[in-house]
Formats: C-alpha cells, sequence, structure tokens
C-alpha cells in the first residue's frame, strides 16, 4: 500500500486481524497473555534458588541471614496494565514506500494492543517526537485498539504531508551513532537541506530518554512495559531504561530497515538525515564504502544489544520485510527461553 494512501484504524485492524491475529490463534491456541506476559506482580512466597531462576528476584535480606539463595515467587495479575512507548520520530519515516517504518510501528502496537486487551489486560500508549507528544491512559475494548491505531495513522498523515521534495534516510542519523575507532564512512561532501533554509533550528535529534523517564512517572503500577523505537537517539538513554526495567517487565523492539545498513549499488547520490536535515552525497557504487557502512553498522547494533543488556532488557528487531507474525513469535520464543 503506498505511502499517499489513506488508511483509517478500522481498515488497519481489520487487516491485522486476518493477516496476523488470525495466524496468531493458531500457534497461542488463544492464550495471548503468553505472548508477552510478564512474570507475574503480587508477591506470594519465598523459596530456594533453583538453577535458572531469575536472578533480579533473588531476596538478599534472607539470603545473607540463612546463607542460602531464596528468590521471590509472584502470582500473575488477571489484569495486566501493558503500556507501550512509541517512537514516532523522523528517522520512523524511512523505509520502502509501501511499509515504512513508522507503519510497522503502527502495525506492530495496535497487533500488541489487540491481542493484550482480548487477553483481559488495559493497554496504555505514549508517543514520541522530539518530546512526549500524546498520552493515552490505560484501557480495554476494541475501542482503545483503534483509539491507539488511529493516534499513530494521523501523525503518519500529517508527517508525509509535510516532508519536503528531497527524500530522507535513517541512515545518516545511524552514522552519527557511536560506531567505534576507526570506523569512518563520512562520504566525500556535505550540505544542509535546500529545506533548511527556513526551516531554521527547529530539527532536533531524538532524546529517547524524554520518553523511557516520562513513562517511569505516567507508569505508577507495576505492570509490562514494550518500548518500540529504531533506537536511533542521543545517547543517555540506558539508565532511564535500567530504571524502567527494575519495576516493570520491559520489553524494547527495534524498527529497522535493511537499506540503513546495506546500501544497494545505485551510483551517486544524497541522502538526507531525516532529525536535523543534513544532506551528504555518498558513491554507493564504491564497494570499499559500502564494506565500511556496513561494518560501521554492526558495531552501532552490537553496542546498542550491549547497553539494552546493562540495563537489563533484551533488544529484539523487527525489520520492514519480515513477516509480523514469526517475528512476534520469535520475541515470544526467545523470552520464553529465558524465563526457564
Amino acid at each position: 500500500m503506498g505511502s499517499t494512501d489513506t488508511l483509517s484504524a478500522e481498515q488497519l485492524l481489520r487487516r491485522l486481524e486476518w493477516r496476523v491475529v488470525r495466524r496468531l490463534d493458531g500457534r497461542l491456541q488463544g492464550d495471548y497473555r503468553s505472548l508477552f506476559r510478564g512474570s507475574g506482580l503480587d508477591f506470594t512466597d519465598l523459596r530456594e534458588y533453583e538453577p535458572g531462576d531469575d536472578l533480579r528476584h533473588i531476596e538478599w535480606n534472607v539470603t545473607a541471614r540463612l546463607d542460602t539463595p531464596y528468590v521471590r515467587e509472584f502470582v500473575e495479575d488477571r489484569e495486566l496494565t501493558a503500556w507501550l512507548l512509541l517512537d514516532h520520530s523522523a528517522s520512523m519515516g524511512f523505509g520502502p514506500v509501501a511499509r515504512q517504518k513508522h507503519l510497522v510501528l503502527a502495525e506492530v502496537a495496535t497487533t500488541l494492543a489487540h491481542v493484550l486487551t482480548r487477553g483481559g489486560s488495559r493497554v496504555g500508549a505514549i508517543v514520541m517526537d522530539t518530546g512526549v507528544d500524546a498520552v493515552i491512559p490505560p484501557a480495554s475494548g476494541r475501542m482503545q485498539v483503534l483509539r491507539i491505531a488511529q493516534l499513530l495513522l494521523d501523525r503518519r498523515e500529517s508527517r508525509s504531508a509535510a516532508d519536503d521534495p528531497v527524500p530522507t534516510s535513517g541512515w545518516l542519523a545511524s552514522r552519527r551513532s557511536r560506531t567505534g575507532p576507526g570506523r569512518d564512512v563520512s562520504p566525500t561532501r556535505s550540505r544542509r537541506s535546500k529545506g533548511d533554509q527556513h526551516k531554521g533550528d527547529d530539527r532536533r535529534v531524538t532524546d529517547l530518554s524524554l520518553l523511557l523517564t516520562a513513562a517511569a512517572g505516567i507508569a505508577r503500577r507495576r505492570g509490562l512495559v514494550l518500548v518500540v523505537s529504531d533506537f536511533i537517539s542521543t545517547d543517555g538513554w540506558e539508565k532511564p531504561l535500567a530504571r524502567l526495567a527494575r519495576r516493570h517487565e520491559v520489553v524494547a523492539i527495534q524498527v529497522v530497515d535493511p537499506r540503513e545498513s546495506e546500501l544497494p549499488d545505485a551510483g551517486g547520490v544524497y541522502v538526507e538525515d531525516a532529525e536535523t536535515g543534513e544532506q551528504i552525497f555518498v558513491d554507493t557504487s564504491d564497494a570499499s564504502f559500502r564494506a565500511r557502512l556496513a561494518a560501521a553498522a554492526d558495531a552501532r547494533q552490537a553496542d546498542l544489544e550491549a547497553r539494552a543488556r546493562r540495563a537489563g532488557v533484551d533488544l529484539h528487531r523487527i525489520r520492514t520485510d519480515d513477516d509480523l507474525v514469526r517475528s512476534l513469535m520469535r520475541i515470544s520464543d526467545l523470552r520464553r527461553r529465558r524465563r526457564r
């Protein structure tokens, strides 16, 4: 479906019910809570530690007193509260015309909201661009799913209408991120976007820590937090992510497009940073340049995953060319294995 087509929340949800949820039905056998179920919210008892138990559940005071490791046991709330933290910044507009990253964001958020509310959970959403722009309080039911979907689609339409005719790219923002020493992927020429001549300094690079910090203040009750972003951000998001993970069950989903790390051989092209407006000229026919770009992208991804792990969270990837059902089941399976 082209980027200029108008897609309503009802159309998106019906399409996902047919293409995604119906297939999840067969794989989950109706147990939607198992897709992203938390570890339980209400403390019930203590028991001795067994290999494979989550180290975060160790009761250190009892362990020190008895000189034997003990862990806390929980019972799962029947009414789980889940929060979707959604990054709708400019770099999320990159990707193929029919399936840009912000459309994948809308599909992932709508699917997760749908399966969680069908399982009896209440779902809320916090959406950011350069700052926190919208908060939808937790609720259940189909209308809540449509409310979240419509907000994302409205923002997608308004962003598409405001875009410059110059093609934009998430790749240049990725180039700014930490890539390690000796990984220069700079092109030969750089310039400011023509659109910036009248935009001034109103463009800002995404600061994901603003979204995570806001969520810590809004999501007071322990629950499930799902962060969906491309993680193209200024540094400093690890600490607020770690604070969220200490209180909530946190799942981080990174939306990526293959062309952000695998440029095609298309000759000389200008690419524009969707967030700052900076343009650079790159020779994509230069094999050594493409190799440096791929190496820098690999280093950046490894760094992102390491920082997420230090915050106590696994970083899961969904590509714009992925099958959504397989991606969600892969994430669910990985989480289930980690919890054993």
